[in-house]
């Protein structure tokens, strides 16, 4: 074996933005590309706002999403007016945040939160066929749910009909994170008031059984949802 030293492997440099379009510009530094990363925002949260024009307005909804592969999926009622708008044409921006703690700093101008943050840009395509549009919503409820969809009735064709389901490709989308303690200047250090970060996590509660449940299975698991769980511990005050 040589004795000559090895260098050290290269890291590769981080991913740039799909588009000018997509690239975060404000705190450019918070941004992120990895598909990774933007994929696990993505099945973490658990809602969305689906951002298009009616009638010359911007409109903005919320409606749950999920994600199969590098495509972003959601669904709603057969006479919904946004649905109908999405497949009238043109794109459509869909949104995802998960606020993770506030960052309480010495001033009220550095206050802050942390958070998660994905936006996907895209022209929606419908899913048409029945057993493709089956297909989209056990995955969509296997990702929540797993194991739950062998369980239930089969959706009929009337059902299938009264529900619509449309999807992007995640070729244009970005994510922006804001993490760590707060940003407070030198100066700043010594006013004695509390600074740190207040946690907030999303969490599943005993479930509820519903009156005229005559069954012996247990309520399933919810599954990306957890409490958190952790003694006080000190942030860092700047990344």
């Amino acid at each position: 074996m040589s004795s000559a030293r090895r260098k050290p492997a290269k890291r590769a440099a981080p991913k740039g933005p799909p588009s000018s379009f997509t690239r975060v510009r404000r705190l450019a530094k918070r941004g992120v590309y990895e598909s990774k990363a933007i994929y696990a925002i993505l099945d973490k949260a658990t809602h969305c706002h689906v951002a298009h024009i009616i009638d010359g307005r911007p409109v903005a909804i919320p409606t749950l999403h999920w994600r199969h592969g590098d495509h972003l999926y959601w669904h709603g009622n057969a006479a919904s007016r946004m649905l109908g708008t999405n497949a009238a044409g043109g794109e459509v921006c869909v949104t995802v945040t998960i606020i993770e703690g506030f960052v309480l700093a010495r001033s009220g101008f550095n206050h802050s939160i942390n958070y998660r943050s994905v936006m996907c840009f895209g022209a929606p395509a419908e899913v048409t066929d029945p057993k493709q549009k089956s297909v989209a919503l056990e995955h969509f409820l296997e990702h929540w749910l797993p194991g739950r969809w062998a369980t239930l009735r089969p959706p009929t064709r009337k059902e299938l009909a009264a529900t619509r389901v449309f999807s992007i490709p995640l070729s244009e989308a970005s994510a922006k994170i804001r993490e760590g303690g707060p940003h407070d200047p030198p100066a700043d250090a010594r006013w004695p008031t509390w600074a740190g970060v207040i946690p907030l996590v999303t969490r599943a509660e005993e479930p509820i059984i519903a009156e005229d449940y005559t069954g012996r299975h247990r309520a399933p698991r919810l599954s990306h949802v957890r409490a958190l769980k952790a003694p006080t511990r000190t942030v860092a005050t700047r990344r």
